[in-house]
């Protein structure tokens, strides 16, 4: 290939990436702004960790001890970095640890991530029930079928009592600090997820210009075939599993807006993505606290195309119920 004609491509991708990106990310960032500020204001006010206590005998009957709402509450207001601070305060066994990830693995980053779903053809209280359902359903396997002893222990010396005030209240001279603290990191997360996501169009664009991304549809076909999603959404599944649904959005959305793939085959895809994505990240983050590989992998990976399948099944009946009607 001429270097001019690859130069020619490249400027290309960058022209066409440019707009969906920042679409996306002024789409993802309206939500995640005031969800930030929200659970900042809940946690510094004490609301939160009271929040988690009600949640207690929840995490009981999942065998896991009452702090650890907090770290599921922190996952699915905020995502799995939050959950990882608070477990971080927490005195976990292998075992308790390896419940927990699961459940954080299937409900975090509720409101951008539902949005999305949503905004591209899913219904936005099915895939809550879809993704709280199956966290609790992960949690009552597992803490049934895993052996006493998994992984290795998780201690911690900061303890049940690091997690937060004990009363509800806001102490106004702290807040200036606070909100300072909330605003510089707001402002470096707007500038990382607008060059991610800049990134990933670019890639995806380029990819695009060369025809490969025709040549990944071919290759992931079978695959897809197996997880029973369309197979055209080869590349959707590559990107969301690399970096995750929030990220892989702007490619999700300007593939349903440019029609290339439906709203209906992207419901689908949904219902995979929604329970199981960020394999290579989440998953590198648990395994270094100690969940086992297996555990910190498959499960969401099963329930994923489990939930696709049934979906599916689902569908079938409803279009058989419909003809038989209208015969």
């Amino acid at each position: 290939m001429e270097k001019s004609s690859f130069i020619h491509h490249t400027l290309a991708a960058g022209r066409k990436a440019l707009k969906p990106a920042f679409t996306t990310a002024r789409f993802l960032l309206c939500i995640m702004i005031p969800v930030s500020f929200a659970v900042m204001f809940l946690d510094y006010s004490g609301i939160l960790y009271y929040i988690g206590r009600f949640l207690g005998p929840l995490m009981h009957y999942l065998g896991l001890p009452g702090e650890a709402a907090l770290a599921l509450i922190s996952s699915i207001f905020i995502n799995i970095y939050s959950a990882l601070a608070v477990i971080g305060t927490l005195n976990l066994t292998g075992r308790e640890l390896t419940v927990l990830a699961a459940m954080c693995f299937l409900a975090h980053n509720f409101f951008v991530e539902c949005a999305v779903m949503k905004k591209t053809g899913s219904s936005l209280t099915k895939m809550v029930f879809l993704r709280l359902f199956s966290a609790v359903l992960a949690g009552w396997v597992l803490n049934r079928i895993l052996p006493a002893e998994l992984g290795k222990p998780v201690h911690s010396n900061l303890g049940a009592a690091a997690l937060g005030p004990h009363t509800i209240g806001l102490d106004l001279g702290g807040m200036p600090v606070v909100l300072k603290a909330w605003i510089i990191e707001t402002l470096f997360n707007i500038l990382r997820i607008f060059l991610i996501i800049l990134g990933i169009m670019f890639i995806q664009k380029l990819l695009d210009e060369f025809g490969v991304m025709r040549l990944l549809g071919r290759v992931m076909a079978p695959l897809m075939n197996v997880f029973g999603l369309p197979e055209h959404t080869g590349y959707l599944w590559i990107v969301v599993n690399l970096v995750g649904l929030a990220y892989g959005s702007a490619v999700l959305i300007e593939e349903v807006d440019t029609g290339a793939v439906s709203r209906t085959d992207a419901d689908l895809f949904n219902h995979y993505a929604g329970l199981s994505h960020s394999h290579l990240e989440d998953t590198v983050l648990f395994v270094s606290t100690g969940v086992p590989l297996f555990w910190a992998a498959v499960p969401r990976l099963v329930l994923g195309i489990l939930a696709v399948w049934l979906e599916r099944l689902r569908r079938y009946l409803v279009m058989r119920s419909y003809r038989v009607r209208v015969e």
